[in-house]
């Protein structure tokens, strides 16, 4: 049975969808495709269903990733069918905690797994210029590969 884990920020185009390609990129590249599944959320709803954000996805090919992801809301049944739950920063964290009754899923802030940077916050770039993205990039990408390594423990 694959381990899933969900990637949640605010609206679902920046940096939720960033991270679920980076950690699935990692998984892919370490020939892990048959343990891992993962997806991302916002959760607010003001961009359902729409692509990441234009320059993410720029950023992101400039650094070799290609990716796209259909924005969705943070659904109920979500904590019941993910085992991990990442929230991009802390008011994204008290919001899943909030709402989490059940306690289904662990949660745990994505720069948990950015060494020196416990219980920081990944910063959302949406109002940032492409230094902003390319900041985010690198974080997400350091942070998602150091949880690989921490699920593979």
């Amino acid at each position: 049975m694959k381990k899933k884990v969900l990637f949640v920020c605010l609206g679902n185009i920046c940096r939720s969808p960033l991270a679920e390609a980076l950690f699935m990129k990692h998984v892919k590249e370490r020939g892990l495709a048959d343990k891992y599944m993962a997806d991302s959320c916002g959760t607010e709803s003001y961009h359902i269903g729409e692509q990441p954000d234009a320059r993410s996805r720029a950023n992101a090919r400039e650094n070799g990733l290609e990716y796209s992801h259909a924005a969705r809301h943070l659904r109920e049944e979500d904590y019941k069918e993910f085992d991990l739950i990442i929230p991009m920063d802390s008011s994204n964290q008290q919001f899943i905690e909030q709402h989490n009754s059940d306690k289904d899923a662990a949660v745990r802030l994505m720069r948990n797994y950015d060494t020196g940077y416990e219980g920081h916050d990944v910063p959302d770039p949406y109002y940032s210029g492409e230094e902003g993205f390319q900041n985010v990039f690198e974080i997400l990408d350091r942070s998602t590969g150091a949880l690989l390594d921490q699920l593979e423990e």
